[in-house]
């Protein structure tokens, strides 16, 4: 088994790019920080830095540990935390993984109704948009996204509830000539300029593209962005048209308008997944009522 504070201190190397950086940021001296990385390489049996100039670099084998090494000491200082919550008598700690969207306008009012109806419980939400981080970080609970025709929902060891089948807008500066529409068949945005709002090619993404091959076009993206507020205000000063779901023009800034789009229509259904050790947990029975209101309120005119 690796030796965890070697793995810390390794990670401080690998990110400040110098022995002597990490020194200085850990409290050692440069000469006990060569000594641990040199003990972790030979506990592994790979080289993992090599000296450039006057500081170091990781080889392709050091890149992936200290990949690697991010998600076991987070999960280690979860870990910690756990304990220091039992040694202060508070067993009740519930963590909770989202996707971007929903974390920005379901979870403040949903995190704060938790906090004060369990006061002794701990919440710890953390934002995460992809399905398979559910079962790599093992969340109590946790709301994703599935496309329209994915069939990839069951996840080992979770329960798993649709909330929401959500339908996709065009936003458009309000002086557009498809403004003043209710309707826009996507064919008749072929010629448009594109704002990308998620270069990092998501399931939300994908089901915008999907709706774009199907009317036979492939969008032109004069900007690409990687969050949906970003992409709004490149709207906002007519650069150009963004497609989003609904949830994501909730708050659209001024100067913008929100049309339904259809042939076809994009869709996204919205997922809420319990582990199965906590289904009979209050907090989470909570959790999931309110998460239930909130999706119940984002169809209703």
């Amino acid at each position: 088994m690796l030796d965890a504070h070697r793995l810390m201190i390794f990670r401080s190397v690998a990110a400040t790019g110098s022995v002597a950086a990490a020194a200085a940021s850990l409290g050692y001296t440069p000469s006990a920080i060569s000594q641990h990385v040199a003990a972790l390489q030979r506990e592994t049996g790979l080289q993992l830095l090599e000296r450039v100039g006057r500081g170091v670099e990781l080889t392709p084998a050091g890149r992936v540990l200290a990949t690697e090494a991010d998600g076991v000491l987070e999960r280690l200082n979860a870990l910690g935390a756990t304990v220091d919550d039992l040694r202060a008598g508070k067993a009740n700690r519930i963590t909770m993984n989202v996707f971007a969207t929903a974390g920005t306008h379901w979870m403040p009012s949903v995190v704060q109704t938790l906090a004060a109806e369990f006061p002794d419980t701990r919440l710890r939400l953390r934002i995460e948009d992809e399905v398979n981080e559910i079962a790599a970080r093992r969340p109590d609970l946790a709301v994703a996204v599935r496309q329209e025709h994915s069939q990839t929902t069951a996840v080992a060891g979770f329960s798993h509830e649709d909330l929401l089948v959500e339908s996709y807008v065009a936003v458009v500066p309000e002086d557009h000539p498809f403004a003043e529409r209710e309707l826009i068949d996507m064919a008749e945005l072929e010629h448009a300029r594109w704002i990308d709002n998620d270069v990092r090619r998501g399931a939300c993404r994908q089901a915008v593209l999907d709706a774009c091959a199907g009317a036979g076009f492939t969008p032109r993206f004069v900007v690409e962005t990687t969050d949906y507020p970003s992409a709004l205000r490149f709207v906002a000063r007519g650069v150009g048209v963004t497609v989003l779901p609904r949830l994501g023009a909730t708050e659209l800034p001024e100067g913008t308008v929100s049309v339904d789009v259809c042939n076809p229509a994009p869709r996204r259904t919205i997922v809420a997944y319990v582990k199965d050790s906590e289904c009979r947990n209050p907090v989470v029975r909570r959790a999931m009522q309110l998460l239930r209101e909130s999706a119940a309120a984002a169809i209703r005119p």
